[in-house]
C-alpha cells in the first residue's frame, strides 16, 4: 500500500512533504488535507497526471478538476482577467472555501479536460497544502473520493477508496468542516453581455455572505425571486 504520513508529527511531516513533492514532479497523485475535505492532487500542467486523477476517481474529461493556488498572484497568471467583483470575493473569502470559475488564460499549455475555456480556482486555508502549493505551483485537486461516494473527511476514508492509485497520503487529521467549497461562476464578468455571478454549488460559504459582498451582481435563487415578487 502507498505510504501514509501523519503530518501532525514533525518528522513524518518533513518526510511526507518531501515525498509528496517528488510524487507530484513524477506525475503521480497525492492525497492532501484542505480546510474543506481531503483532496487528491496532480500537477495541473501535466496532462497525463490530470488524466490519472480523473481515472482514479472514475470521472471522464467532462468533469475537469478545479485548480488550487497559493495566492492571488497565481490566480492572475491562470485566468484571462480578474474583475473587480472577483477581487472583492478573494479579499473576503480567500484563503477559504470559495472556488471561482473564470475564463482561463488562453496562452496556458495545459489540459484539465473539457473546460470550454474556463478554470475553477481556489486558495485553500490549510498551511500544509499552501506550503506544498508554494513549492509545486498550481495543482489540479478534486475531492479524495470515488465519484458518487461521499467526499473523504479523514485520511482512512480516502485511502479505502483510492488505494494505490495515489502515491502519497498526507494525513492532517479530520477535516475542519467536512463541507465542500462553494463554487461560483464569474465568467460573464469577462466580456459577457449581462454580468452576473451564479452559484453553481453552495457549500462552505453561504449565499447570504456572497450577497453581502456582491449585492445585485449575485444571481438570485428561487427564494430570492419569491421574496422579490411580492415587493413593489
Amino acid at each position: 500500500m502507498s505510504p501514509v504520513y501523519d503530518c501532525r508529527n514533525e518528522a513524518q511531516r518533513s518526510s511526507g512533504m518531501r515525498h509528496a513533492r517528488s510524487a507530484i514532479g513524477r506525475g503521480e497523485l497525492v492525497v492532501l488535507p484542505t480546510d474543506t475535505v481531503y483532496g487528491v492532487a496532480a500537477d495541473a500542467f501535466n496532462a497525463r497526471a490530470v488524466a490519472g486523477l480523473l481515472e482514479a476517481k472514475g470521472r471522464g474529461r467532462q468533469q475537469p478538476p478545479p485548480v488550487l493556488v497559493a495566492g492571488i498572484g497565481t490566480l492572475r497568471a491562470l485566468v484571462a482577467e480578474v474583475p473587480e467583483a472577483v477581487e472583492k470575493l478573494v479579499a473576503e473569502f480567500w484563503p477559504g472555501g470559495l472556488t471561482i470559475v473564470l475564463p482561463s488564460q488562453p496562452s496556458l499549455s495545459w489540459d484539465l479536460g473539457e473546460t470550454h475555456g474556463t478554470v475553477a480556482v481556489r486558495m485553500p486555508a490549510h498551511p500544509l497544502t499552501l506550503e506544498l502549493l508554494e513549492e509545486t505551483g498550481p495543482l489540479a485537486v478534486s475531492s479524495a473520493n470515488l465519484t458518487s461516494r461521499p467526499a473523504a473527511t479523514a485520511i482512512d476514508a480516502a485511502r479505502d477508496m483510492l488505494r494505490d492509485s495515489v502515491a502519497v497520503y498526507l494525513d492532517g487529521g479530520p477535516s475542519e468542516t467536512g463541507i465542500a467549497s462553494t463554487i461560483v461562476d464569474a465568467t460573464s464578468l469577462v466580456g459577457g453581455a449581462e454580468p452576473v455571478i451564479r452559484v453553481l454549488r453552495e457549500g462552505a460559504v453561504p449565499r447570504d455572505r456572497l450577497r453581502d459582498v456582491l449585492g445585485d451582481l449575485l444571481e438570485p435563487d428561487a427564494a430570492d425571486a419569491a421574496d422579490g415578487s411580492s415587493s413593489a
